[in-house]
C-alpha cells in the first residue's frame, strides 16, 4: 500500500548522480514531485524522464522540485544523466537496496526494482496526490502540472 494522500511523507536521504546528499525535508517551503521508476535506461523510463526534462522549466515556475528515485546505483545515474541531461535529480536506492521505495509503498519485491509511483508533497511535508501506474504503462505529465497548479 503506497503512502496515502493527507500524510506525512517518508523523509528519507539519499545520494544523487553527483554522490550529493539530498533529503526531501531540506526542500521544505516548496513542493516536491518525487518519481519513483523502475531502472535508468530502459525504454519507459527514458520517455518518461526525458518528458520531465523537456518540461522541466514548467515546474521550477511553479516552485516545485523534481526528484526521480530508482535502485540504480550512483554511477550508473551518473553515466545516464550525463547522456542526457537532466536538469533534476536522480537518486539513488541502491543500498539498503529499495528502502525508499518500500517506505513508499511502491517496491517491487519480486523484480526488485521500484514501482511507477509518483507523489506531489506539498511544502510543508504532506503527501498531496499520488499515482501507480503499471510497469509498461508511460505517466502523463499534464498530470504532474495540473496536480501542481491545484496545490498553489
Amino acid at each position: 500500500m503506497t503512502v496515502p494522500v493527507g500524510a506525512a511523507a517518508p523523509d528519507f536521504t539519499l545520494q544523487d548522480q553527483y554522490g550529493q546528499d539530498v533529503s526531501p525535508a531540506d526542500l521544505r517551503g516548496r513542493p516536491v514531485l518525487l518519481v519513483f521508476y523502475p531502472l535508468a535506461f530502459s525504454g519507459v523510463c527514458s520517455g518518461e524522464l526525458a518528458d520531465l526534462s523537456e518540461r522541466h522549466a514548467e515546474f521550477t515556475g511553479l516552485g516545485a522540485t523534481v526528484l526521480a528515485v530508482s535502485v540504480d546505483s550512483v554511477f550508473s545515474l551518473r553515466t545516464w544523466s550525463d547522456r542526457e541531461g537532466f536538469p533534476f535529480a536522480l537518486l539513488s536506492d541502491f543500498w539498503p537496496h529499495g528502502r525508499v521505495a518500500d517506505a513508499y509503498g511502491v517496491f517491487d519485491h519480486e523484480r526488485g526494482t521500484a514501482r511507477r509511483g509518483t507523489f506531489l508533497i506539498d511544502a510543508e511535508g504532506v503527501v498531496r496526490w499520488s499515482v501507480l501506474t503499471a510497469a509498461s504503462e508511460p505517466r502523463d505529465v499534464d498530470e504532474y502540472l495540473k496536480r501542481l497548479y491545484e496545490l498553489a
